[in-house]
């Protein structure tokens, strides 16, 4: 059997390269359909990956624990106590890396120019500075020193539209739980600056005992945002969350606050699939195409063989292992194509010149290409099995030939 296997190898190598120039057109149309179904999948990939990266870590966080009114009334008076007891032990368990807690509140913020209405978080700097972008986005100024620091941090866009700067004091209102107005002064301590314009426009932030006394809630708080390891395997950490939590509170994964981007990771993983099929079944008709001119081409060879006394199925194996040899060298071309492409990339594409249209996505003006080893598999395992199922066909007709008409034909 495997002395048959080896022949039948050698003669499908040297039948491939029977006509040269058509196995090497047909190689050049595999290696280049191999390259884009890698190449197109590592871009959407990275875009997709970078998009929700940057929202979880814009704010949200992996999961989150709210009042359970809280999402559907933003309001002061729906807040909750700290995290304590059960819910406190796995917050600092080492599946949770890390974790932070804020007061926020919609409000309006005045300079001696505009007003604009935004999001006041009150946050604690030790643990909001592991957890999301603003103290690693500073671009002018300080972060907040401790959760009592009374300076404020803006976004540049919202700096510029009020027309304030580093130093420059801003007035703050709100409404506290007795629906008074609750306002104070803050001097302007720091300026960040987003991947996104809207968080730049529409939040502030300050020292989270600092909020609290504002708007007289105590040591409540209105959101406790959470960090696991990833974004994609965060179920079991939200379910432990949850029933840490308890039915008093209420918990939600990322996906859910997000519900775009919840979408849209489902759609990518079933896009990849449905693009590495159809970027094959266009390459298959030139695959069987050049099959059938190669059997076409021996069919008196075909039928000398089958006349002294070798198997059809010899002959099935034979065509087919042309395909295999052919779709085996064209992945090879097509994975080192992708790699040299891929790689160079992985710092970055500079897209801002559509940097206006990329936000309307939630994507940034830089775009990553990620090379998923998974996604390189999935290609070669498509490939050879819908390249081996396409050569079906004209394999099958060539083991079928009788070899008298076979040898006679002209």
């Amino acid at each position: 059997m495997m002395r048959v296997a080896a022949i039948v190898s050698r003669l499908a190598w040297r039948n491939l390269w029977r006509n040269h120039r058509r196995t090497l057109i047909m190689l050049a149309a595999i290696s280049v359909g191999v390259w884009a179904m890698i190449f197109m999948t590592a871009l959407m990939r990275g875009m997709v990956n970078d998009m929700i990266s940057d929202a979880v870590r814009s704010l949200p966080g992996h999961v989150q624990i709210h009042h359970p009114k809280y999402r559907d009334d933003p309001n002061v008076v729906n807040a909750m106590p700290p995290p304590s007891g059960e819910l406190l032990t796995m917050l600092e368990s080492t599946a949770v890396v890390a974790w932070a807690s804020r007061v926020r509140v919609p409000a309006v913020i005045s300079s001696e120019r505009e007003s604009r209405s935004v999001t006041l978080l009150g946050i604690d700097p030790a643990r909001e500075g592991t957890i999301s972008f603003v103290a690693k986005d500073m671009a002018e100024g300080r972060f907040l020193e401790n959760a009592a620091d009374s300076g404020i941090i803006l976004g540049r866009k919202l700096a510029d539209t009020l027309d304030t700067a580093i130093g420059k004091r801003v007035v703050m209102l709100s409404q506290d739980p007795e629906n008074e107005i609750a306002d104070r002064g803050f001097r302007v301590v720091g300026l960040f600056e987003s991947k996104t314009q809207n968080l730049e426009k529409n939040f502030v932030f300050t020292g989270i005992d600092t909020t609290r006394k504002l708007l007289k809630i105590g040591n409540q708080v209105h959101e406790v945002a959470v960090a696991g390891p990833g974004f994609r395997d965060i179920d079991p950490l939200y379910e432990n969350i949850a029933t840490a939590a308890g039915p008093d509170l209420s918990v939600l994964p990322w996906y859910e606050l997000d519900s775009y981007l919840g979408t849209m990771l489902g759609v990518m993983d079933g896009f990849v699939v449905v693009w590495f099929i159809v970027v094959f079944v266009a390459l298959s008709f030139g695959l069987v195409n050049t099959l059938v001119m190669a059997v076409f081409e021996r069919v008196r060879e075909i039928g000398l063989m089958l006349a002294l006394g070798m198997k059809p199925i010899v002959i099935l194996g034979q065509v087919i292992m042309e395909s295999l040899l052919m779709l085996l060298i064209g992945l090879l071309i097509g994975n080192v194509l992708a790699w040299l492409t891929i790689v160079p990339l992985q710092d970055g594409i500079d897209l801002s010149i559509v940097a206006e249209g990329m936000e309307l996505f939630g994507a940034s003006a830089v775009l990553y290409p990620e090379l998923s080893f998974g996604d390189v598999i999935m290609a070669n395992v498509i490939v050879i099995v819908l390249g081996t199922v396409a050569s079906l066909s004209p394999a099958w007709r060539a083991s079928r030939y009788e070899p008298i008409e076979a040898i006679t034909k002209v």
